[in-house]
């Protein structure tokens, strides 16, 4: 059994002031397959420290020393993409396809944030001011575990592009991905404290770094309820805060819109990430005059094209949920649904035949009001919920009684698609299945979160403007 037994402060693997060890499971069998030592106050006092002093250095970076940075970053991480990989598959379970996707993520967030710093101004000609963008310090990194490498690397990827220094506090679920991800780091030799990481609960290292008072920025991805813990902890000292929390995203099936040919694209929005994404598109909303033969159609769909199994299996869509306590929730989510009177369209509660671990069954409710809970709370696992629209007023009204705002999904007609979407109350709509733009801003409204990440918009969130009056031009 693997004991990981180091964080990463000051430019060096060390260990912990923390003695408390987390178990860490495989998924797909349940079985404990290693453990983290987890770091405690003392430790996030130190990663900020050493952040601290890097940071008057790190701040004096020119765009090309940060560029350089940052090829460097992603030629550490493609180095490690393949044992990044092997990672996730092990300790999170998603499929060989998602897993693959989620490593490629991690090293190429890196050459996205290069590409936004390069076309970036950092000085600009306002009036009869120079305007200067200067890094606002030290940042705070807090990652989820349904993409902990990913979000990792982003984020740090944004905090250097900006000449920022950062503590980052990973999922303690997320140990070996997050190993495999120092070391790579580590192999691109940026200066000692620059970047440090110190593993732990949210309500310790997590809390630690949120009230720091030497921190200067939060940047937090996972619940919504987490995220308002975090504004408060936050406004004492006044942080800059970045938060990008939960989602109960609809999915509008136009009643032109040709079921066959969109129904795998519904299934992709609704079950990405084993149903364990922000933006899983869970509100699935059919016109009552089409409904029957759509539900007849994604029934038939599901249960002949969606295979719920072994990870490593290429044909498998759907893994293990991460944890037995996520497992069930999602269980709790079904019996909710049931005792509040929808109608199993296809799944039920408990694992799918033959299978152990952690996995659930597709699910998907229909005959669902979008006063019900399992319409309105994240469930955050394959659970789908079938809402019926009589014309497309009453569609963006159902789409938008939410008090979430992260994501939608729009199907049928572009004209009217795009019509649509621009009256959804969403940081982002997605145009029948259009593919992910990394350079985009991305984030929430509503409750699902404060300020963008990615791109111009996302490098913004980790610089501060200063107005310099009186001095020569550029």
């Amino acid at each position: 059994m693997r004991i990981i037994e180091h964080i990463y402060i000051d430019g060096r693997l060390v260990a912990p002031h923390g003695r408390e060890l987390f178990d860490l499971h495989n998924p797909a069998t349940g079985e404990v397959i290693g453990q983290v030592r987890l770091g405690d106050v003392e430790d996030v006092n130190a990663a900020v420290a050493a952040a601290k002093r890097a940071l008057p250095r790190m701040a004096r970076t020119s765009k090309h020393e940060r560029l350089e940075m940052l090829q460097a970053l992603h030629g550490a991480m493609r180095a490690h993409v393949e044992e990044l990989r092997e990672a996730v598959l092990e300790e999170y379970g998603a499929p060989v396809s998602r897993s693959t996707w989620m490593a490629d993520y991690a090293a190429d967030a890196f050459l996205a944030a290069a590409r936004t710093l390069t076309d970036y101004p950092l000085e600009r000609e306002i009036g009869t001011a120079r305007v200067v963008m200067e890094p606002v310090g030290v940042v705070g990194l807090i990652t989820p575990w349904n993409s902990n490498a990913g979000f990792i690397c982003n984020k740090l990827a944004y905090a250097i592009a900006a000449g920022c220094t950062a503590v980052i506090k990973p999922s303690e679920m997320s140990a070996t991905q997050t190993e495999v991800v120092l070391r790579a780091l580590h192999e691109a030799g940026l200066p000692a404290g620059v970047y440090n990481v110190v593993n732990g609960r949210g309500a310790d290292v997590g809390a630690a770094i949120t009230v720091h008072t030497d921190v200067a920025k939060i940047s937090f991805t996972g619940s919504t309820a987490v995220g308002k813990a975090i504004v408060r902890a936050s406004a004492e000292s006044l942080k800059r805060v970045t938060l990008e929390l939960g989602g109960k995203s609809p999915t509008i099936i136009l009643d032109d819109a040709d079921p066959d040919a969109v129904i795998p694209g519904i299934i992709e929005a609704g079950f990405m990430n084993s149903g364990q994404a922000c933006v899983a598109g869970t509100r699935v909303l059919v016109s009552e005059t089409r409904r029957a033969g759509f539900e007849a159609r994604l029934k038939a769909a599901i249960e002949t094209r969606v295979k719920v199994g072994d990870p490593r299996d290429p044909s498998t869509t759907i893994g293990p949920m991460v944890s037995r306590p996520q497992w069930e929730r999602v269980q709790r989510y079904i019996r909710l649904g049931l005792e509040e009177g929808a109608r199993l369209l296809t799944g039920s509660e408990g694992q799918p035949e033959g299978l152990g671990g952690y996995f659930v069954r597709p699910t998907v409710f229909t005959d669902v009001r979008n006063d019900m809970r399992i319409a309105r709370e994240e469930i955050f696992g394959p659970v789908l919920a079938i809402l019926a629209y009589r014309d497309e007023d009453d569609a963006v009204a159902i789409a938008n009684d939410t008090t979430y705002g992260l994501s939608a999904y729009v199907f049928g007609d572009q004209v009217r698609a795009e019509r649509i979407a621009a009256r959804l109350e969403s940081g982002r709509v997605v145009i029948n299945g259009a593919a992910h733009e990394p350079l985009a801003p991305f984030g929430g409204m509503k409750q699902s979160g404060l300020g963008r990440e990615n791109g111009a918009f996302g490098l913004d969130a980790y610089l501060e403007p200063k107005t310099l009056l009186g001095a020569r031009p550029a």
